[in-house]
Order: C-alpha cells, then sequence, then structure tokens
C-alpha cells in the first residue's frame, strides 16, 4: 500500500478495512506492507509504473508487480477488486 500523510482515503481504508485485513483470507494470501508515495522502492520490488496517487494497493509476486488497486473505491468494491486479483494469481 502506498499511502502519505493527509490521504483521506487510506485513513477511510484504516478505518473499514484495516483492522480486519490481516484476519482475512486475501489478508493473509497478500500481506499489507507501507511505503511512502514519495519514499524509495523497497528493495527487490519491480512496479510496472509508478504509483501515482494514494492510496495504491499493488499485488506483486516474486518481487514483480502483477495487479493493483489505484485508490480506494469503498470496502465492498476493494474487496471484489483485490479478490479478482488474488484469483487470477491462484494456479488452477
Amino acid at each position: 500500500m502506498f499511502e502519505q500523510p493527509g490521504c483521506i482515503w487510506c485513513e477511510a481504508w484504516d478505518r473499514e478495512v484495516g483492522p480486519i485485513y490481516p484476519r482475512t483470507e486475501e489478508g493473509r494470501a497478500a500481506p499489507l506492507a507501507r511505503h511512502p508515495l514519495h519514499g524509495p522502492l523497497p528493495e527487490g520490488l519491480r512496479l510496472a509504473r509508478p504509483a501515482g496517487f494514494t492510496p495504491t494497493f499493488v499485488l506483486a509476486e516474486d518481487g514483480t508487480e502483477v495487479g493493483r488497486i489505484e485508490g480506494y473505491p469503498g470496502e465492498s468494491f476493494f474487496w471484489a477488486l483485490l479478490g479478482g486479483l488474488i484469483a487470477a494469481r491462484v494456479p488452477e
């Protein structure tokens, strides 16, 4: 999750999703790591393109971006979008 201080959408995510995220199936499949929008990228992370605004949720596999959610569309849409990204990565 790329975030920055004062981001009201990050705060909304923190309120609505943050407390339960680590206890969900999605949270276990894609553990959350927080990064400042304007900070250096974590070592070994390769993005398809830079994050331009907050929040931006990047799903990475072996250090390479495989999907992202830009912005916070609300709790219901967030779970649906994240579930779709994760499902697309699960081998059949």
